[in-house]
């Protein structure tokens, strides 16, 4: 009955934070589900960590199409794989090939994908990897949300904004899709027909109008260096 209501009202206002509390609800009506419980692991997390030298986190990458996202997540999980370190690289573009190749990119869906991203990272976070998450992610409480779920984990959630003007991405717009969405070829366009929240309070932001990949990749290595995360002291 509360999943009915929600999706009646989301029909009548058109409200995005509303339809969350569809996905929400659906969950807790899940998680009551007397046939569902958490099996428990006989390998604990620490035993885990132990295993990789390091403790779990999921770095998660924002910005603009044409930001840098990808390329400068690239460079650090190859960092990071050079340096014997476990880490692996959830691309936005890779990831609607098979897990969320059912969405679109409506508000909803693009919420979805998001929320489908989050829960993979987070498993892989708590086995010891070290996460590269390179998602325009535009909405807020979407990123927020998946912070939340790292809640009580111990692993981190590092929101790395990857700052470039939409003039900037335009002007590489290496896949063409500025030129699309310019022409209306493209709907619901990040930054031309469809809003990107910037990130409140980013764990580290990137200059990424003017510095290469290789730097802005350095930059995230030093401040995971600086917070103990490549270790488990």
């Amino acid at each position: 009955v509360v999943v009915h209501v929600h999706i009646i009202h989301c029909a009548l206002t058109g409200n995005r934070c509303i339809l969350l509390n569809i996905y929400h609800a659906m969950a807790d009506i899940a998680a009551s589900d007397n046939n569902i419980t958490w099996h428990n692991h006989a390998v604990t997390q620490a035993e885990r960590w132990k295993v990789s030298g390091h403790k779990g986190a999921i770095v998660w990458l924002t910005g603009l199409s044409g930001s840098g996202k990808s390329t400068v997540a690239n460079e650090v999980d190859y960092i990071l794989t050079y340096i014997g370190k476990r880490s692996y690289l959830l691309d936005g573009d890779n990831v609607r090939h098979g897990l969320c190749n059912d969405l679109g990119f409506s508000a909803e869906d693009r919420n979805e994908n998001i929320r489908r991203v989050g829960e993979v990272a987070k498993l892989m976070a708590d086995s010891g990897m070290i996460v590269l998450a390179a998602f325009i992610s535009p909405y807020r409480s979407d990123r927020d949300a998946v912070r939340e779920r790292l809640t009580g984990t111990n692993a981190r959630f590092v929101e790395v904004y990857v700052n470039a003007s939409v003039e900037t991405c335009e002007s590489r717009d290496p896949k063409g899709l500025y030129k699309k969405a310019r022409a209306g070829i493209i709907k619901n366009f990040t930054g031309i027909d469809d809003p990107f929240e910037e990130p409140l309070k980013p764990e580290i932001v990137l200059d990424a109008n003017s510095k290469s990949a290789q730097s802005l990749a350095n930059d995230i290595i030093s401040w995971l260096e600086e917070q103990n995360i490549l270790s488990i002291d």
